[in-house]
């Protein structure tokens, strides 16, 4: 067979001679592949004729590990294939738009991960798990890892020894920042005081800048500074953040290049002020998110760093309870950075709006290009569209885009 495009997912798609796909993991397109087919999908693929942009994979571990899916691709054809990604899903909502160059985040660059451990007869194994599988696989020398993170795998071997149950696992949220360590850890056996002991002398011994366990804290040694333009934040634990240091840079120069001088603006999906506190260097600004301790970590950065224009804050539900039109009078911009769902109720209430600027970050092409299609209807023009790469080698995409009209009359 030969493949003809990538997936979703980053598998191969061929198809049987009746015209039914065939999926081809670790397959690009234009090769030739054999191999037998089961319930559409060649598990062992042999590659008779590869691809130009065949490359060797630089990781020992990725024909088993699961936690990249486009390592055996040459950096032009993923940035490519994802940018191909986006524009697919613009043109099914009947939508063009100019591109700017893919920014992808370098090797070793992930501060943010989410590892599994297991406890097993002799310990404890922690990695990601296996390719299509809930085998967990050891990931020493990975790739796509920060070094940072990567020391701290044996620690986390032990903690999940000492804590997880005896057939489940472990969920390691573990963030790279200015003050060193911070890990969540949940699905656990319950806290106890034998636990709590054992895992404050683990967090000492390897100096966790903080360590949760179900949300309680085990260990805060030191504030987890994130630096968000000149404000210090310390979110809370768990709390999101971009991937890597290099993509919130690059879509933060993207929101700052499409909200262009606008002076007042309403940040929606805020978080813990990730566009907000960088925004306010030169903009008065309103953040609004639905999770109150983040808000909180903003605000209290946006307290303590003298300099920056004035920041309200609001907590509100976005989805439930959209920002109204007439809530958004007196704003020159909104900044919207939603969930992967998308934010259509948002949405609407922006079209119906006298705002002029949108700048939109995406995790989800198809649901931004359906928020982009209700603003398009609405009289926006989308300027440009940038892909960001921050999850090298795996499917996910990221963007960030522009979106304005001309507002005329009172």
């Amino acid at each position: 067979m030969t493949v003809e495009r990538l997936g979703h997912l980053g598998d191969g798609i061929a198809r049987e001679p009746d015209g039914d796909p065939v999926f081809v993991p670790m397959a690009l397109p234009g090769e030739v592949v054999e191999g037998e087919v089961t319930d559409g999908r060649m598990a062992a693929p042999k590659i008779v004729t590869p691809s130009p942009d065949r490359v060797t994979a630089p990781c020992p571990h990725y024909r088993a590990c699961g936690g990249c899916a486009l390592m055996h691709a040459s950096n032009s054809l993923v940035a490519r294939w994802k940018e191909d990604v986006v524009r697919t899903a613009l043109a099914a909502q009947g939508i063009a738009a100019p591109f700017r160059p893919v920014v992808t985040s370098p090797p070793r660059s992930r501060r943010r991960a989410t590892l599994a451990g297991r406890r097993t007869k002799s310990g404890a194994i922690v990695g990601f798990h296996g390719r299509a599988s809930g085998t967990i696989v050891e990931v020493p020398g990975c790739k796509l890892l920060h070094p940072g993170l990567m020391t701290a795998l044996p620690a986390l071997a032990e903690i999940t020894a000492l804590g997880a149950s005896r057939k489940g696992e472990v969920a390691l949220a573990l963030t790279h920042g200015e003050a060193g360590l911070d890990l969540a850890v949940s699905s656990g056996k319950p806290l106890d005081q034998s636990l709590f002991s054992a895992l404050s002398g683990v967090a000492g011994r390897v100096d966790f800048a903080r360590l949760t366990w179900g949300g309680q804290v085990i260990a805060a040694r030191r504030p987890v500074i994130q630096r968000f333009g000149a404000a210090h934040v310390v979110p809370p634990p768990g709390a999101f953040l971009q991937a890597t240091a290099e993509g919130e840079a690059a879509l933060l120069s993207a929101v700052c290049d499409a909200v262009g001088p606008a002076r007042r603006v309403a940040d929606l999906f805020a978080g813990a002020g990730t566009f907000t506190l960088p925004l306010a260097d030169r903009r008065e600004v309103h953040a609004v998110e639905g999770d109150a301790a983040m808000l909180a970590a903003l605000d209290a950065g946006w307290r303590q760093t003298p300099g920056l224009r004035r920041v309200t804050t609001e907590a509100r539900d976005l989805f439930r309870r959209p920002l109204l039109p007439d809530q958004m009078k007196g704003f020159d911009a909104v900044v919207i950075d939603p969930p992967r769902a998308g934010a259509e109720a948002q949405m609407r209430a922006i079209a119906a709006s006298r705002i002029a600027v949108v700048a939109a970050v995406s995790c989800n092409p198809v649901s931004f290009a359906r928020d982009a299609r209700i603003l398009l209807a609405a009289g926006f023009v989308l300027d440009w569209v940038q892909v960001v790469d921050q999850f090298r080698w795996s499917p996910h995409v990221e963007l960030a885009a522009r979106l304005s009209r001309v507002i005329t009359g009172s």
